[in-house]
């Protein structure tokens, strides 16, 4: 006789009234303003548009490695989680998407930063980093919540040997890691991130361009 499927994972039956669930909701929508705010408050140089285009396309390829383990639930409106991925670089970090996110999110801003006063740099980089560090302050402890109720104890150790953001322990051991690397949902789980990547690229190489001095100074 065959074995019935495992259950999924557990929602929590207080999502719904966490403020956090709102915030975990919209989280790519309460990010929006940081690429507004580079758009129109930011001027870039060659040479700040090369730099913070590198910094950020190591944020993306960081994303990218880590949807390729978590896989489709990226995407999803409330904290889910089909599996405790340990591998990868879930193996030196427990949020490496956020980590991706912030470097793309620091990258940009030095990208845009380089043709503005030094005031006015300091004031983009500061609501750059009140915002991410915001939302993810909020959202990660509610993730957090949820895969201690489903994952019980493996989520516990996991959060001993794994810091959350900073991985200066190095990766855990082998035998502890669990999933694989699944490169055919990068096209689903990641397309959205990609196409917002090359459009603030298009951007930053207009503002170089025909929409040279086009800014506005604090």
């Amino acid at each position: 006789m065959d074995k019935p499927n495992p259950a999924p994972p557990p929602r929590s039956p207080a999502q719904g009234q966490d403020w956090r669930a709102v915030v975990f909701k919209n989280r790519g929508l309460i990010l929006l303003p940081v690429a507004l705010a580079l758009v129109i408050f930011g001027q870039p140089t060659e040479f700040s548009a090369a730099i913070g285009v590198a910094i950020a396309l190591c944020g993306e390829l960081i994303r990218i490695w880590a949807v390729g383990y978590s896989g489709a639930t990226t995407r999803a409106d409330v904290v889910t989680a089909p599996k405790l991925v340990t591998a990868g670089p879930y193996a030196m970090m427990r949020n490496p998407l956020y980590v991706g996110n912030a470097i793309i999110a620091i990258g940009f801003t030095v990208a845009f930063s380089g043709g503005v006063p030094l005031m006015q740099s300091f004031w983009l980089l500061a609501f750059v980093l009140v915002i991410v560090i915001g939302v993810y302050t909020t959202i990660v402890p509610l993730e957090e919540e949820y895969l201690a109720r489903a994952f019980g104890m493996r989520f516990t150790q996991y959060t001993t040997l794994v810091p959350r953001f900073i991985p200066w322990k190095g990766p855990i051991d082998k035998s502890k890691q669990e999933g694989k690397w699944n490169r055919s949902v990068i096209n689903s789980a990641e397309s959205t991130t990609i196409g917002l990547f090359v459009l603030m690229v298009i951007v930053l190489v207009l503002k170089l361009t025909v929409l040279r001095g086009w800014t506005v100074i604090l």
